[in-house]
């Protein structure tokens, strides 16, 4: 194959009429779970996938997606994240790639960021909004509100440049958010933190059995409310239209982060995928042809791996996320999770589109805080919102469910 250069991994082809997508090709060594990875980081930017095809013979692959998105996407930004994300190709010995793969990335250093401010409403998004801009990741998060009006942030956070270590890239991030919250802002730090903090936030707080039994369901439940599911999801795996592959074919409706999804999952079950189609059709009805291999080139003949993979996918297109809200005392708190992949990584923008959504209703947010905790086998991000219900200030909780799920799904416009 010879040398490849970055210029030539990913290569991004904007379109020139509003409308149409952008074309973004990435040429480089495979690795399992690297469709899920570059679906992450191109969801992480805001845009969404309309068209998509993967080819690869399990050493190198070819994928195409085609994108639409925000005017404002940062392309060079994008294309960055994307070679970054994938295995070296840079050097013409393959023994440097196989080294290199057989190291383990170091885990990002973890910092704490205290802001403190006046309350006034969608504050909490407009902070979290700058983060995201700076491409700061929220890994967990405590918010809480004084008797005096004032808003104690407490954000846990990596930085995706990893320059926060710098007074600089501490400094211009103060100042962003000093930007976006005006005079109102009363103090900014930064501070790295050690394991033994991030191991102590890290702790689960308590959440009542019956709240995780019907929000963090492992298995699908008989009956869902059809406002806060996807709807008509079709899972069907064929071992006779190939003699090499599995062949799953999925229909469903199109939601934000949907081939996310679907490489996740697969990622998480070690499963290969040799070719790949994605396509939209009219009304946002999607049709996905997958022909899989698992880690020992071999179909999935066995039929409990069959069932347990065709349930799994059904289950995280029909809920990729799960929102309730619950009582609390007098109060009404907001619950979202969703799940973590096994590689560690949570769901990009949840938290940005939980805000958002509150915003749009007018809705005020008296304290949040975003743990991870296991429910049965598995990791959950959970994110926990109590709400500001003043004087004049209630929204029906049907409504805000309703909201929260369709921002986080893409469907609000």
């Amino acid at each position: 194959m010879g040398i490849l250069y970055d210029d030539d991994v990913v290569i991004i082809r904007q379109s020139e009429k509003e409308g149409d997508p952008t074309v973004i090709t990435v040429n480089c060594p495979d690795k399992t779970g690297l469709g899920c990875d570059l679906c992450r980081i191109i969801l992480f930017f805001g845009l969404s996938i309309v068209r998509g095809d993967v080819s690869t013979d399990g050493k190198w692959c070819y994928l195409v997606f085609w994108v639409v998105g925000k005017s404002t996407t940062r392309w060079g930004l994008l294309k960055k994240r994307l070679v970054e994300a994938c295995p070296s190709c840079s050097s013409a010995s393959g023994l440097s790639f196989y080294r290199s793969e057989l190291q383990p990335p170091r885990p990002p250093d973890v910092f704490l960021l205290k802001l403190s401010c006046q309350d006034r409403r969608g504050l909490l998004h407009d902070v979290t909004s700058v983060l995201c801009e700076l491409e700061l990741t929220i890994k967990k998060v405590k918010v809480s509100t004084t008797p005096d009006g004032r808003v104690i942030d407490l954000f846990f956070i990596t930085d995706n440049r990893e320059l926060l270590h710098t007074n600089k890239r501490k400094e211009d991030t103060c100042d962003h958010l000093k930007a976006v919250t005006g005079n109102s802002m009363i103090s900014c730090d930064i501070e790295i933190v050690g394991p033994e903090i991030t191991a102590c936030s890290a702790e689960s707080s308590f959440l009542p059995t019956a709240i995780t039994e019907n929000i963090l369901p492992l298995e699908m439940p008989d009956e869902l409310p059809s406002s806060l599911t996807s709807t008509s999801v079709s899972v069907n795996m064929d071992n006779s239209l190939s003699p090499g592959h599995t062949l799953v074919q999925i229909v469903c409706q199109d939601h934000k982060g949907l081939l996310y999804d679907i490489m996740r999952t697969l990622k998480d079950y070690n499963i290969q995928i040799s070719y790949g189609r994605f396509s939209m059709n009219h009304g946002r009805a999607c049709d996905i042809d997958l022909f899989l291999v698992q880690t020992d080139g071999k179909k999935i003949v066995d039929p409990r791996k069959q069932k347990a993979l065709s349930s799994r996918l059904e289950m995280e297109l029909v809920r990729p996320l799960r929102v309730a809200t619950v009582s609390r005392g007098p109060d009404t708190e907001l619950l979202v999770a969703n799940p973590v992949e096994l590689s560690g990584k949570g769901r990009p923008l949840v938290f940005h589109d939980i805000t958002l959504a509150l915003k749009m209703l007018n809705t005020c947010i008296f304290s949040a805080e975003i743990r991870r905790r296991m429910i049965g086998d598995r990791e959950f991000e959970v994110y926990r919102v109590l709400l500001d219900e003043g004087e004049g200030l209630a929204v029906p909780r049907s409504k805000i469910e309703k909201q929260v799920w369709k921002m986080l799904m893409g469907w609000e416009q």
